[in-house]
């Protein structure tokens, strides 16, 4: 490796890193907000909140990754060309291959971390993900049932606990059920204790009353009772009957898939998610070509390259819209998956003929071209 290649390199590696960790800072923080509520409402710890939101990285580091990268692309090659680094370098007989090699050193390591998060962490951490999400929101004895707090545990269902005890016995309960807008229920209870049922949890209370009021009305009803049970929502699910999302599953399980009523029905989805899998990371590469394509060829041009670089930032965003666009299209229409690599390969291909093409002007030099 030249010096001028570790030069380059070490600029394009410290201006990817600081992009990178800016956006992944950035996405995870407004990913993190959704999950407030958990710790708001339901009490969940710090440590776990973080360790739950740290697994979604991995989902939208593949995305992060090439876009960082052809950010520094951009900005590095762009400084060297307008400090007149670039002309010195071409003078010395560099030609656009030679300067490229960097930016294609780190797009390749970038490839390789992008096919190693796709097809192994991605759907190892967004399927842990997805198993702690489920166990937090279907736990009621630790999470939803604190302690001198009103705990909304599903929708129009509110529970205050003065107390619990180690064996799950409960004192000082407040049940208020809103589930009917028109006539709501209160219930209060000396003791009770939260069973789970094949409907779902209930909150079986001992020594209470029962008051309802009929909102047009006005009238209060008031039961006294020795044993009382109150439905919590039916939110409780087994985790091994839920179905696991396209994201969630590894290569061997998006190809072969179960025989099962829902994944027939979505099969689309599930070969959209494969075909995927294998084209995201090659985005990494498209940008870098085709960022070195707008900034390397040509000649020095004193009033900078705003223009060649506005050009190619459009025809980035028009790519990665097209593939999720494309996404869209093979999950409703499998057949349709060879446009996906198309798209993304016809970028590359573009752009390194761009890269390397000889110019005309060039050709008449060396005598490659009559002149005319």
């Amino acid at each position: 490796m030249t010096a001028i290649t570790r030069y380059i390199l070490r600029q394009l590696v410290a201006v990817t890193v600081i992009v990178a960790l800016t956006l992944i800072c950035a996405i995870w923080l407004t990913q993190s907000l959704r999950f407030l509520e958990l710790i708001v409402n339901r009490g969940l710890q710090l440590s776990t909140f973080v360790y739950l939101t740290l697994l979604l990285v991995p989902s939208f580091l593949n995305v992060v990754l090439p876009i960082a990268l052809f950010t520094a692309i951009m900005f590095v090659y762009n400084r060297l060309s307008i400090d007149s680094e670039l002309v010195v370098l071409k003078s010395l007989g560099l030609g656009p291959g030679a300067l490229a090699n960097p930016a294609l050193l780190i797009g390749g390591t970038v490839v390789v971390v992008g096919y190693t998060l796709t097809l192994y962490f991605l759907p190892l951490s967004y399927r842990s993900f997805k198993d702690l999400e489920f166990n937090i929101r279907s736990d009621y004895t630790t999470i939803l049932l604190r302690e001198g707090a009103f705990n909304t545990v599903s929708d129009g269902i509110t529970v205050y606990i003065r107390s619990r005890e180690p064996n799950g016995e409960m004192f000082g309960l407040i049940v208020h059920d809103n589930r009917q807008r028109e006539r709501p229920i209160t219930l209060m209870a000396e003791r009770g204790t939260l069973a789970f049922t094949e409907e779902g949890p209930r909150v079986i209370m001992t020594n209470g009353n029962r008051q309802q009021v009929e909102r047009g009305t006005g009238k209060l009803s008031l039961l006294y009772f020795d044993r009382y049970s109150v439905e919590l929502g039916g939110l409780s699910q087994k985790q091994d009957g839920r179905w696991r999302e396209p994201r969630e599953r590894f290569m061997n399980e998006l190809w072969n898939i179960d025989e099962s009523p829902i994944d027939r029905q979505f099969s689309g989805r599930l070969r959209a998610e494969f075909h995927n899998r294998l084209v995201a990371p090659l985005h990494a590469l498209a940008f870098v070509l085709m960022g070195l394509a707008a900034l390397l060829p040509g000649d020095f041009n004193r009033r900078g390259q705003n223009k060649k670089i506005l050009v190619t930032i459009v025809l980035v965003v028009a790519l990665q819209a097209g593939a999720i666009a494309l996404n869209n299209v093979i999950a409703r229409t499998p057949s349709l998956f060879p446009i996906v690599y198309a798209n993304v390969l016809g970028a590359i291909a573009g752009a390194a003929w761009w890269l390397w093409r000889t110019p005309r002007r060039r050709r008449l030099a060396s005598g490659w071209l009559p002149a005319r």
